[in-house]
Parts: structure tokens; sequence; C-alpha cells
């Protein structure tokens, strides 16, 4: 009879259920993976061998052959060594069947019989507790299974351990749910001298989750105000650190099982490629994109980016979710993220000083700038222009308004949006989330305001989406301010945001 371990195979964040099964049939020696195993599953044999080995056993000299069910699915990644081994262990005898039953294994085996952390472990939990499984894994990833809910968690740090823990010579210590020390990094708001325009902006992105555009010459603080944002968004809810955690978790990048509460701040280098920024490679691994996942992405020198890498951030900005395809996969990760980008109004950087700006200005400007293709800056929210600033004259100013002040107005306006759509029982968490069906019930019911609106809309040609946007910043400034109605001066700033000045006035002869 065959011996049967359950794992699991990742697509995405996304589990399938894995069959691991193991027979010792007669015949001449020998060691068998099948199943579609990639190089690192068909090497386990050699892992396994060692490590049952080191426990002072040796493989019955006869033909073993492990299976990988369902045998057309690929198999990727090292966390089968357990499984093998289990059920190496089981055919042999060494295990009763009964003592894995109910379990889900993962784990990648050292030569002495250790267990090494691997990825993927909070979401192959959760697909274990929606069957009523528990979970074997090792020690380091322990903490990490817990958050998967009401489970039962095998963290041994050797297969020693484990096979002692089944015959009752020992007794696994059970894993502790760990959080990382909320500690922000990011610098404070009050650094920023000056700029009063921009921190507004950069606050009211924040409150409804926008994104925002900022143009202006090297130097004038572009990076910095980006930076901030992290010490001004709200900590992540239950929910939305699980999604987050489950994107880290398939990436690897858990470290000692430990999740955290701070929203991700990802910055690729403006050289990312395409792969990286949307994910793919042989795995069909997360992106940038997927690991900004309710939190925020900030590409600075945003015209240097191959344009095929910023086209591609067309789709995951309108829809949240970004489709990974390949020859052996076609998976789906979740990319709801705040775009922020920065960039330079020309190459040079210095289009507008005239003592400073190359002898190709405005060409250059116009040429530098067109690189952002139309549909891109449609589905921008915020576009700000951050203007150079006087050194001399920012030394002698009083610093800003520190980040824990605006943090506290930004928690309030999140705090609206978010009673505002539980009472709707929408599943929406911030402005810049809900449709457009929402949105337009959020139109102004003052008569100015709506005229206002429908002026902006004709003079900036604004498309639906266009008008949309306008709608959902106009409703956050109002949520900044308590109000419950969109008034006039909602819309007025609203729509301010939606162009900036280089980009609206810029003429070439």
């Amino acid at each position: 009879m065959a011996a049967h371990v359950a794992t699991v195979a990742f697509e995405g964040v996304e589990t399938t259920e894995v069959d691991a099964q193991a027979q010792i049939a007669p015949g001449l020696p020998a060691f068998t993976v099948v199943g579609l195993p990639d190089k690192a599953v068909a090497e386990s044999r050699e892992r396994v061998r060692a490590a049952i080995h080191a426990l002072g056993l040796a493989l019955p000299p006869k033909k073993i052959i492990v299976n990988l069910a369902p045998a057309d699915l690929m198999k990727e990644g090292s966390h089968y060594d357990l499984p093998i081994a289990l059920a190496v262990l089981i055919a042999m005898q060494v295990l009763p069947q009964d003592a894995v039953d109910g379990y889900v294994a993962l784990g990648e085996l050292s030569l002495d019989g250790a267990l090494l952390p691997v990825s993927g472990v909070l979401p192959a939990a959760i697909g274990a507790n929606a069957r009523e499984y528990g979970i074997i894994c090792p020690a380091p990833c322990g903490p990490e299974a817990l958050w998967a809910g009401d489970i039962d968690v095998l963290a041994p740090a050797s297969l020693l351990a484990l096979i002692n823990h089944f015959k009752g010579v020992q007794v696994l210590t059970p894993p502790e749910r760990v959080l990382q020390e909320s500690v922000r990094n990011s610098p404070d708001m009050k650094d920023i001298r000056g700029q009063e325009s921009a921190r507004r902006a950069l606050e009211v992105a924040a409150a409804g989750g926008h994104n925002l555009l900022m143009i202006g010459p090297p130097g004038a603080g572009k990076s910095l105000l980006a930076s901030c944002l992290p010490g001004i968004l709200p900590q992540m809810e239950a929910e939305e650190m699980l999604e987050v955690s489950m994107i880290a978790s398939v990436a690897g990048l858990i470290a000692e099982g430990k999740l955290s509460r701070q929203r991700p701040y990802r910055e690729p280098h403006h050289s990312a490629s395409l792969p990286a920024m949307v994910g793919g490679g042989r795995r069909a691994t997360p992106g940038e994109i997927s690991l900004a996942h309710n939190g925020v992405l900030f590409l600075d020198e945003l015209p240097e980016f191959p344009r095929t890498v910023l086209e591609s951030l067309r789709q995951p900005l309108e829809t949240g979710k970004i489709a990974v395809a390949r020859v052996n996969s076609h998976v789906t990760y979740p990319a709801n993220v705040q775009l922020v980008a920065a960039m330079n109004p020309c190459r040079c950087g210095y289009l507008e000083d005239a003592g400073r700006a190359c002898g190709k200005a405005p060409r250059c400007g116009v040429d530098y700038q067109s690189r952002i293709s139309g549909p891109l800056l449609d589905r921008i929210d915020l576009t700000i222009e951050v203007p150079a600033i006087d050194t001399l004259d920012m030394l002698g100013r009083k610093p800003g308004e520190p980040s824990a002040v605006i943090a506290r107005r930004v928690e309030s306006a999140r705090t609206r949006q978010r009673e505002r759509f539980a009472a709707l029982r929408l599943p929406f968490r911030t402005n810049a989330d809900a449709n457009g069906d929402i949105i337009q019930q959020f139109t102004p019911q003052c008569p100015e305001a709506r005229k206002l609106l429908e002026r902006a809309t004709e003079n900036f040609r604004l498309s639906m989406r266009g008008y949309t946007r306008v709608l959902r910043v106009a409703r956050t400034i109002a949520d900044l301010e308590g109000r419950e109605q969109v008034e006039t001066q909602h819309i007025a700033e609203a729509v301010s945001y939606r162009q900036a000045p280089l980009l609206q006035n810029m003429k070439v002869a």
C-alpha cells in the first residue's frame, strides 16, 4: 500500500491540494520522484536520503517511488521535502499512517534532519484551516501559521523532534503569535519647511488613498515628501494585514514568523524590469506592485521607467489586482496600491529657470513629459507642482506641523469613510476604492458646487474616469473637514489637483 501525506502547491496566494504518495516495491534499488517536479523537488530525494540517514536509519534496498498528485500540476519549491520524507517513513513503517492524517505538511530538510523555513506557510495554513486540517511546518514558521485562525500547528525544529512527538517520546512546544514592533522609520513632516501646497496634497492623498504625482526641479523635496507618507498613514486593520502578509509569505519576506501592521512602502529603481514590477519569472512570483498591496508604491523619476513598465500599471491601478500569465501558470495577485510618483519637468530638471534651463527648452519639457501617457495620467487623482525652494529662506522658517498631528486627521477621515461604507454594506475602505456608481452618490447637493463641477468637466474635458476621481478627492477633502456634504470649496480644491500647471500650460513655438 502507498503512504499518503497532504501538502500544497501555490498558485499566487491561493493553494492547491497535493497528495505526496510513497511506495516501496521489489526491484532494483532506486529513489524516484514523479508528478512534474522542478529541479528543487527532484533534488529532494538526496536531502530526504541524508536526513533519514541522520536519524540512524537506512532506506531499504528496494524501489522507492514518490508521486506528487495531481500529476499534471507543476510542483515547484523545496517545501515538498518534509511531506516526501514523512511519506517514505510511513512506507517504511517507521510512522503509522494515522499520525499525519488531518495535517498539511511543508518544510525544507537540511542534511542533518533539521527543518529549514520555507515561503508560503501563511496561505498554506489558511488553506489547511479551510479544510479543517492542521499544519506541520518548520519551527521558525510556526508563529506565521497561527495567524490562519484556530488551527493545530506542529512546528518542530527537526525531523527527529517530529517523529518523537508522534511516538509520544517528546511534546512539541506550541508556537506563539508574534507581531513586529510598530516602529516608524520614515522622516517626520516637521522636517519639511515650506511647500504648504505639497504638504496639503500629501495629507489629502493619505486620507483617501489617492494616487499622487509631484512635478518639480531637483532639490525641491519630492522624495522627502514621499518618504514622509508612511508616517501619516494609519496602521492596517487585521484583514488588511492578513492580505499583505499572504503576499509577503509567498515572496519569502516574513522573518521569524513576525507579521507587521505597518503599511508596505516600496520604491523600486527606475531600471526595474516588467517582471520585477508586475510579477513573473519561472515561478510567477509577486512583483513590486503586489508587494505594495494596501500600501504605497513610490516611483521616483517616473519618465525614466521603461514605457512597457509604466503602461503595465494601468490595469492594476483601476482594478486593484494584477494577472501574471506565463506558459505554465496564470495567477492573480492583489495589487490595491496607492501610487505616489515624482518627476522633473524635463531631463535637466530646470525647465522654468531661465538661468539654468538647457537650450532646448521648452521642447525638452514637452518631450520628457510626453513619456507619461494620457491614460496613465488619467488614473492619477492629484497632480501638483513642487516649486524650487530658496535655501536661505527655508533655513529661517520654523518647522512644519509634525506627522503625529497630521496622522490623527488622516485617521479621523478614514474612520468616517469606513463607517460610511459599512453603513451601506459595501466592501470599500477608502474613497479611492469606491466604484463610480457609489461615488455618484456623493455628487454635491449645493447648486454652486454642481455648476463648478460641470464647468470644470467641460473646461478640462474630463473623462468619466476623471470626473469620478474629482468627486472622490472632493469627498476626501470634506471628510478631512468633518463635513457631511461636498461643498463648493471642496470641488474647487479637487479640481485644482487635476492638472499641474507645468503639464497644462506648456507651449511650444
